[in-house]
């Protein structure tokens, strides 16, 4: 594990989960009713005024209905001291609003981000997306997805990149295609009230087409909360369309495995992929001290 991962680990195992937003600077993207959605924001310490760098958005997971902001914090730590501008993302949750409202914010936040990129100091044509489970659904709609526009909002808000750990992608039924779910019909019965009558209309993969940014998926092969399968069904239909897909399987890990308080091992080597994907984009240069251990899977 490099010195860096190391250092990050132990830093946000001494913290508590809140005040891992310590560190960054929040901003009001978006306001909806009377609730104002913020950005939380980590600068690498190393960016000079008026230096453009990469950034990335982190939406967290927790089905649509629960967590925060404050989850992908260690991971944009991570990215900020790798030398990117790293953004931990509100958005409303279920039931507050549909799952089109939680769309609905994940495009805005990019919007916004790209709308205000030189005040942040990012390059506007070097904005990743990124996120877990419900989260890396979300980051994938940014991508993929297309209406969930708010009016006024003029920035384009197609990511450049995708980094998606144990994302849901396949949402609605796939003629042929069969997976089981933990939980079984009960659990359908809650992603049906929460997709509604047009489950495909908020389905990444049913959008696949040809000129989709690249995408870096992780996933455990013992998941069974979103199934492994269904990110080997994604990849497989982002290639056939001409697009970049690099799924990294890793073996007999459950669902959320990537998260620091499941396993550190998991968290620091999921990072390294993100790093290396990056690095093959041209986005960051590669580590220059340290090497890395092979990673468990």
């Amino acid at each position: 594990m490099k010195p860096l991962l190391a250092f990050l680990i132990s830093s946000c195992l001494l913290s508590p989960a809140f005040a891992e937003i310590a560190g960054a600077e929040s901003f009001t993207y978006k306001t909806a009713g009377d609730v104002k959605l913020e950005l939380f924001v980590f600068q690498p310490a190393d960016r000079k005024t008026g230096e453009k760098r990469p950034a990335i958005l982190l939406f967290h997971g927790g089905g649509w209905r629960t967590g925060g902001p404050y989850a992908m914090a260690p991971q944009c730590r991570y990215f900020a001291e790798r030398g990117m501008v790293a953004i931990a993302v509100q958005y409303r949750l279920v039931p507050q609003v549909t799952i089109e409202g939680c769309i609905r914010d994940a495009v805005s936040a990019v919007r916004w981000v790209r709308a205000n990129a030189e005040r942040l100091g990012i390059d506007p044509d070097r904005i990743a997306v990124g996120g877990g489970s419900a989260g890396g659904h979300l980051a994938a709609a940014t991508g993929i997805l297309e209406g969930f526009d708010e009016p006024g909002e003029d920035a384009s808000a197609r990511p450049d990149a995708m980094v998606l750990f144990c994302p849901a992608l396949v949402l609605a039924p796939v003629e042929g295609f069969q997976c089981e779910l933990v939980g079984g019909s009960e659990r359908l019965e809650k992603l049906k009230n929460i997709l509604g009558p047009t489950p495909e209309k908020f389905s990444p993969y049913h959008h696949i087409r040809e000129g989709l940014p690249p995408a870096l998926i992780m996933h455990g092969t013992a998941d069974m909360t979103v199934p492994f399968s269904t990110s080997e069904l994604f990849c497989a239909a982002m290639k056939k369309a001409g697009n970049q897909c690099d799924l990294v399987p890793y073996q007999d890990r459950s669902h959320a495995f990537f998260n620091l308080a499941n396993s550190p091992e998991d968290f620091a080597s999921t990072l390294e992929d993100c790093d290396k994907f990056f690095v093959s984009l041209g986005w960051l240069q590669p580590h220059r001290v340290g090497k890395s251990t092979e990673s468990p899977r």
